[in-house]
C-alpha cells in the first residue's frame, strides 16, 4: 500500500491511502488519522489500511478523490528520530581528501543524528538567508521503522522496516557553515529534510526491495538539467539491515524512526544526487534554483511521487 499525509492545519496532518498509480486517494480516518498511530499499532491497523488500498486500486472505494501531491506534508511530518547515513562508498569517499576510504572507516556503518521535529513536504520551498552557507540537496531513499529490539541482528532488523520513502536531506557546505558545525557546543540550524508525497510498504517494490537494498532508478534535475540517473542498488557499503542493527546495538529503536541511506552514489559517474558529487562542484545553490527528485521502480512508473523544491531568500 501507499500512504500520504494531507495538510489539515494540524502538525501531523490527515492520513490518506493512495492508489498504486498515484492518481486517487481516500482518507483513512475510519481506521487512523495519523501515520504514527499506524506505526505504533501496525499489526492491528495495517491490515485494515491494506483492505482500503485494495478497494481503492480496484476502483471500489466509495469516497475516493483525485490525489494532489501539492496538498501533502511529509508522510510522517515529525519523528522521534531521524538518522542520516553515508551508506554509499562513493559518497563516503567525499569525506577524505584523496577519495580513498580507509578500511577502519568501513568497520562499522556510518550514522549521524539529524533534526526530526519537523520534516517538510514535497513542494516546500527552501528558505535561506545566506548563500555563503552553501546549500546543497541530498537525494536519497529512507525507511520508516516499527519497534526494533536492542541487539537485533541485521536480518531481524529488516523485519522492522514498515515503509520506504524518498527524501531530500538538505545540507550546508559553505566553509563558515562547516566551521560552525565543528565548533564545540554549537548547534547549526540546518534546513529541514523534505520527503516525497508518498511512503510505500516494501511489497510495492516487488523485486526492487531485496535483503535491505532498494533497487531502483533515481533521477535528479537541477534547474531542468538532468544529473542522472543513479542506480540505488549499486555501490552500497552497508545495506539497511546493517544500518538498523548498528542503530539498535545498545538500545531499542522505537516505531517511527526514520533512517536515510545518504545521497545515492552508485560509483559509475553517470549520475549524482548532490552538487558535492559533481566533478566541478559549485559552492552551493542560488536563489531561484529548483531541484526535482524522483525515483522509478523496475517497471517504470514513479514510486513515491516527486520532490520539487525552489531555493528562496528568507523574507
Amino acid at each position: 500500500m501507499k500512504l500520504a499525509t494531507y495538510q489539515d492545519g494540524s502538525r501531523d496532518g490527515q492520513l490518506v491511502v493512495v492508489s498504486r498509480d498515484l492518481r486517487s486517494a481516500h482518507f483513512a480516518s475510519g481506521i487512523a488519522t495519523r501515520l504514527q498511530q499506524v506505526l505504533d499499532d501496525w499489526g492491528f491497523l495495517a491490515p485494515q489500511l491494506e483492505d482500503l488500498s485494495r478497494q481503492l486500486n480496484h476502483g471500489k472505494a466509495r469516497h475516493a478523490f483525485a490525489f494532489d501531491p501539492a496538498q501533502c506534508l511529509a508522510p510522517l511530518p515529525r519523528s522521534g528520530q531521524w538518522v542520516r547515513s553515508r551508506a554509499y562508498r562513493a559518497q563516503l569517499a567525499l569525506g577524505w581528501p584523496d577519495g580513498a576510504v580507509p578500511e577502519a572507516a568501513l568497520a562499522q556503518p556510518w550514522l549521524e543524528p539529524g533534526t526530526s521535529d519537523g520534516f517538510t513536504g514535497p513542494t516546500a520551498e527552501l528558505a535561506v538567508d545566506r548563500l555563503e552557507d552553501g546549500p546543497d540537496f541530498g537525494a536519497q531513499w529512507a525507511v520508516i521503522t516499527g519497534d526494533l529490539a536492542r541487539g537485533a541482528p541485521p536480518a531481524q532488523a529488516l523485519e522492522a522496516v514498515r515503509l520506504l520513502a524518498l527524501a531530500n536531506d538538505w545540507t550546508l557546505r559553505g566553509p563558515e557553515a562547516e566551521e560552525r558545525q565543528r565548533g564545540a557546543g554549537r548547534v547549526l540550524s540546518c534546513p529541514a529534510t523534505a520527503f516525497a508525497p508518498v511512503a510505500v510498504t516494501p511489497d510495492e517494490l516487488g523485486e526492487g526491495w531485496q535483503a535491505g537494498v532498494l533497487r531502483a532508478r533515481l533521477q535528479v534535475q537541477w534547474n531542468g538539467r538532468a544529473l542522472g540517473p543513479c542506480d540505488t542498488g549499486t555501490g552500497l557499503a552497508w545495506h539497511m539491515g546493517q544500518l538498523l542493527a548498528q542503530l539498535a546495538r545498545h538500545r531499542p529503536v522505537k516505531a517511527g524512526t526514520v533512517v536515510g541511506s545518504g545521497p545515492v552514489a552508485d560509483g559509475t559517474g553517470q549520475g549524482v544526487a548532490s552538487l558535492a558529487a559533481l566533478p566541478e562542484a559549485p559552492a552551493g545553490l542560488q536563489f531561484g534554483d529548483t531541484v526535482r527528485i524522483e525515483l522509478t521502480g523496475p517497471d517504470g512508473p514513479s514510486v513515491f511521487g516527486a520532490i520539487t523544491q525552489t531555493v528562496v531568500e528568507v523574507a
